[in-house]
């Protein structure tokens, strides 16, 4: 049996991995996808707002060539760090559900690529599956046509193409310049009077530039009502316009969810869909089973992020390790 399951290998999975495994605890790091999955999906020239030292796990450290790192560098980081302390990974296997069994529990596991299934047992679990895989849908008719994505990568395939992009934050904003920059046709459609203030600093001006010279189409105060084969039709000031589109990329972000934690009884707080858990110990109500990351955020995911979701493991860590003591258990 082991001490710990974690499930989720991202950027706050492998911190508490880290924790384990500088604790001496038995531990196992599930993911159905490769190391830190959802980075992977994130657009390929994205720079972090965080500086590499908020980004540290594990007592390694980050060296960047730039002030803030770029996707490729974090990939390659979070990389060296499974690496270097020889993190215990079960990569590309995916934790189907999870049952209360003999003061431990049960993981029932599947090996995505090869069909294999197994059960794991482990003392204590930790959810650390992030949000990524959980988009806020726009909720309209053609959302879930094939040109309709909520994840943007790169520019190049959409050159000459009519495309539209929905949000307003920095997703959003820096996929229109990239689009732009790749000879696409961009409208940028926000629900909001304007871009949001979060928009990063050294990207705003570019943005702003871009909207000035009528490079890239803003509609602000617009909603999208319905997506077409051939078109997008967006309400603006109470009057429905049928824009020529090709693809449409809807990315007005993402919250955690966790089918795990509901099946095992956690209840969230109905107004900001938190789990409830403590948050010095990120224990939840069913004991022995933690949150991780911004797992723990509900339906705002801008309130963890892996610079502070990076401190859950070594809380959680702490407080097995207390139980531990305390049950006079080595």
């Amino acid at each position: 049996m082991l001490d710990l399951a974690i499930i989720g290998a991202g950027p706050c999975g492998l911190a508490t991995a880290a924790a384990a495994q500088a604790a001496g605890l038995t531990y196992l790091a599930f993911d159905k996808g490769g190391v830190v999955d959802a980075l992977t999906r994130m657009p390929l020239n994205v720079v972090f707002s965080s500086t590499p030292d908020r980004l540290e796990i594990g007592g390694v450290p980050f060296i960047t060539q730039g002030m803030r790192p770029t996707r490729a560098e974090l990939l390659t980081y979070y990389r060296s760090v499974a690496r270097r302390l020889q993190l215990r990974l079960a990569l590309y296997t995916e934790v189907l559900s999870v049952e209360r069994e003999d003061g431990g529990f049960l993981l029932h596991t599947r090996h995505v690529l090869r069909g294999r299934r197994e059960t794991v047992t482990a003392r204590a679990v930790v959810v650390a599956t992030g949000y990524f895989d959980t988009p806020n849908r726009l909720g309209v008719p053609g959302e879930d046509l094939p040109k309709v994505s909520h994840y943007f990568t790169h520019g190049h395939p959409y050159y000459d193409l009519d495309v539209a992009v929905v949000g307003g934050q920095n997703s959003a904003v820096e996929a229109a310049l990239e689009l732009w920059r790749a000879g696409a046709r961009v409208t940028l459609i926000h629900r909001g009077q304007d871009l949001s203030p979060k928009v990063k600093p050294w990207v705003l001006p570019d943005i702003r530039s871009r909207l000035e010279k009528g490079e890239i189409t803003a509609l602000f105060q617009a909603q999208v009502t319905r997506i077409e084969p051939e078109a997008v039709v967006v309400k603006v000031a109470g009057r429905e316009r049928r824009l020529p589109n090709d693809f449409v990329f809807a990315l007005t972000g993402y919250h955690a969810e966790s089918p795990i934690l509901e099946a095992l009884g956690v209840e969230r707080e109905p107004d900001t869909g938190v789990p409830h858990h403590d948050p010095e110990t990120m224990e939840t109500s069913v004991p022995g089973l933690y949150l991780a990351g911004v797992t723990a955020a509900g339906w705002d995911a801008n309130k963890i992020f892996i610079e502070n979701g990076r401190e859950h493991g070594a809380r959680i860590v702490a407080h097995l390790l207390g139980r531990r003591a305390a049950q006079g258990v080595l």
